[in-house]
């Protein structure tokens, strides 16, 4: 053992006392080594999460023996839900085409599975006349499809839009065992009270908002636009083109309108895109998705037990790299990328009701719907964008400058937030583009730029900057204590900590305020700040007249270190 150096009198070495003790070499073992039993296994849950797990694993390294890139990680995500592996441009190609919902276990996956199963099983038990005569196949062919539903719902990791798929597609094979008519609204009905019972957060979601209207139109869909396309076969001009598959071409055009259409706003609301050409895309990719990616994938996860799934992982290779094509190829078609600024809740609550109307209503009176569907089209087109946009920090700033887009001001980067902040205002820069800064003049104290009206706004990043900035701004931003007798407005860090991210925009006189925590609102996952009342709705911009002297002597809170 080396020298433990020398010790002042009085001193104590506790670890050359725990040394000599012979409790342990280090010093840091703080008693005797006992022995302990190992923890307990986890229970049921975990190891039922851990198998799950186990299998997707397995399913993903039988894939790769055959498929690689962005083949392999599309025909995982289509049978396993994870989506993590898929590069970005082929991701990006997939939304903006429109294609997107087909990375998203939902209605049209499981319908798939439960469809080929049922149709798969009862076709076996066809082939023996004594079965088809004295029992129901069709019934035990619904209660296969039901349990194979079942296991790829828990295979995909349940999301909430496989869960309303389950449901709907569990409803629909429960009526055909018990002989009732399995494609209404009751079944909508009940898959949403189902999703809604096990998690009421769902209803904000989007993939619950846009599974459901998309289920939604496309019910009405069949309960409306079947009994027209599906005519007897004495109307000669329907059986002609029925003979040429007309009819089918039809309706995968229809249901992909309706589908799309129904999601619009939800996507709009949420996403800031939409897809112009979304039925393009899915007319051209959609039947080769149905026809040879799903059913080989379903036959490679039954073949993978006996090694026999590399063939079948081919197949589907081939369809996926169908699909990249057409995604890719619809993608660079000019005006592919549909940016929809962001609006507020009301147009989105007048879009559901107009697509309400128009599906559970029988009578004219449903074409009400329709003209909702306009005005709140309009509405959101026409709703005013931000002037300022201020982080619930206080550390980042956008301002719209006279060429009608935003400059950033920053004392700290957050490129995600920036992202996020040019996806809402439809604008196509991404968050390191240079023009971001133009007419932004910072140095070490803050930031300024003029904003809407001529009038400047500042970012105050250090004490020593606010009392120019009080001089010539008309807006001041700070993330730290207002300063007594400014005369600009300010919005400083009590008003940040109370109310977060803030929304200005130019009104006569001053700035209208939309903030993320509203005053006086109270809700169990945002609780209102004790003696907090009603928050101001505008922010007045002081008139241009002499300004009183400004004490710029810091606080003693902004004289401690930077943060």
């Amino acid at each position: 053992m080396p020298p433990l150096g020398p010790q002042r009198p009085g001193s104590y070495d506790f670890g050359r006392d725990l040394y000599f003790q012979g409790i342990g070499a280090s010093g840091f073992v703080m008693g005797a080594v006992k022995t302990r039993e190992p923890p307990a296994t986890g229970g049921l849950a975990l190891r039922y999460a851990a198998f799950m797990q186990w299998l997707r694993d397995a399913i993903d390294a039988r894939i790769r023996t055959t498929l690689d890139g962005d083949q392999r990680a599309i025909a995982t995500a289509l049978l396993t839900g994870r989506r993590d592996a898929i590069t970005t441009p082929v991701n990006d190609a997939m939304f903006i085409s429109g294609l997107g919902h087909v990375l998203s276990i939902s209605g049209y996956h499981m319908a798939v599975v439960a469809g080929v199963v049922f149709f798969t099983i009862r076709a076996l038990l066809a082939l023996f006349p004594a079965l088809t005569a004295g029992h129901p196949i069709k019934k035990w062919a619904a209660a296969a499809a039901l349990v194979a539903a079942a296991f790829y719902l828990l295979l995909s990791g349940a999301e909430v839009a496989t869960q309303r798929s389950f449901f709907m597609t569990a409803v629909v094979l429960i009526a055909v065992i018990v002989d009732r008519r399995a494609i209404t609204f009751r079944t909508l009905a009940v898959a949403a009270l189902i999703v809604l019972a096990i998690a009421p957060e769902a209803l904000v979601h989007p993939s619950f908002q846009m599974s459901f209207a998309a289920t939604l139109g496309l019910v009405a869909l069949v309960q409306i636009g079947l009994p027209n396309l599906l005519a007897s076969p004495d109307h000669s001009a329907t059986a002609r083109v029925a003979l040429w598959g007309g009819r089918e071409l039809t309706m995968l055009m229809l249901a992909s309108l309706v589908a799309g259409l129904a999601t619009t706003p939800y996507a709009a609301f949420h996403f800031h895109r939409v897809t112009p050409y979304g039925l393009l895309a899915n007319l051209a990719a959609m039947p080769v998705v149905s026809a040879v990616v799903m059913p080989a994938g379903l036959l490679g996860l039954l073949a993978m037990p006996f090694g026999f799934d590399g063939v079948f992982w081919a197949i589907m290779g081939f369809g996926i790299d169908w699909m990249i094509l057409v995604t890719q190829w619809v993608a660079a078609l000019p005006g592919a990328v549909g940016r929809m600024a962001a609006f507020g809740i009301g147009p989105m609550v007048v879009a559901s009701t107009g697509l309400i109307l128009l599906g559970l209503l029988r009578t004219p009176l449903r074409w009400s719907g329709a003209v909702l569907l306009v005005v709140a089209s309009v509405w959101a087109l026409r709703v005013p964008q931000p002037d300022v946009l201020v982080s619930a920090d206080g550390r980042n700033v956008a301002v719209r400058g006279g060429d009608g887009r935003l400059h950033l001001m920053h004392s700290a980067k957050d490129a995600f937030l920036v992202k996020e902040w040019l996806a809402a205002d439809a604008d196509a820069r991404t968050a390191t583009d240079a023009s971001l800064g133009e007419g932004v003049s910072c140095d070490p104290s803050g930031c300024v730029t003029q904003g809407p009206g001529g009038a400047f706004v500042a970012l105050a990043s250090r004490p020593e900057a606010l009392a120019d900035d009080c001089e010539r701004a008309a807006l001041i931003v700070t993330a730290r204590p207002a300063p007594r007798g400014c005369a600009a407005s300010v919005i400083d860090a009590e008003r940040l900590r109370r109310h977060g991210a803030l929304v200005l925009r130019r009104i006569r006189d001053g700035y209208a305020i939309d903030a993320v925590k509203p005053g006086g609102i109270d809700r169990p996952w945002s609780p209102a700040v004790p003696g907090d009342g009603e928050s101001e709705t505008t922010l007045r911009t002081p008139a241009s007249a002499p300004r009183p002297a400004v004490d710029a002597t810091p606080a003693e809170t902004d004289l401690q270190g930077e943060d």
